[in-house]
């Protein structure tokens, strides 16, 4: 698990106590030789907190200028990629799709995070477009961090 992965669900956790909210983020152990569906998989009773999240991590520090469909996003020995599968998943189990991105700017600089709707990310894949560069990364919802964790109550309330 990443460390990004592993900020989120605790941050989620966190959000869900301090809230009140009957909810809770986890992830399912990965195994060797099974696929993991999303990083991050959330419960809850009231459908707003029925989620799912793929998180992605890129170093702009290292020149990383865009998040992109095929560098960042596998593809199975069946030819099935990994967007294609997240989408199925989330159709079928009635969850709403996030794909949560961290920009790592280097030692000793400030990580940012920013949350895009599943459905932004289908239509971009659908029309063949590459990716997100770092500057459209920037105009979807900041993640803000306080205290060394992501502030989730600022994007879900």
């Amino acid at each position: 698990m990443s460390e990004f992965e592993r900020e989120l669900v605790k941050s989620f956790n966190i959000f869900f106590n301090e809230q009140g909210i009957n909810g809770i983020a986890y992830r399912i152990k990965q195994h060797r030789f099974s696929a993991q569906i999303l990083d991050v998989l959330v419960d809850s009773l009231d459908p707003k907190y029925y989620l799912g999240v793929e998180c992605k991590s890129i170093s702009t520090d290292k020149g990383a200028c865009a998040l992109y469909f095929t560098q960042h996003f596998s593809v199975d020995k069946c030819g099935v990629h990994q967007i294609a599968k997240i989408d199925e998943f989330l159709k079928k189990s009635g969850r709403r799709g996030y794909l949560a991105t961290e920009l790592r700017k280097g030692s000793g600089r400030a990580r940012i995070a920013h949350l895009i709707e599943w459905n932004e990310v289908m239509k971009r894949y659908k029309s063949n477009q590459l990716g997100f560069s770092v500057s459209e990364l920037n105009d979807f919802t900041l993640i803000r961090r306080k205290d060394g964790r992501y502030r989730l109550d600022e994007v879900f309330i």
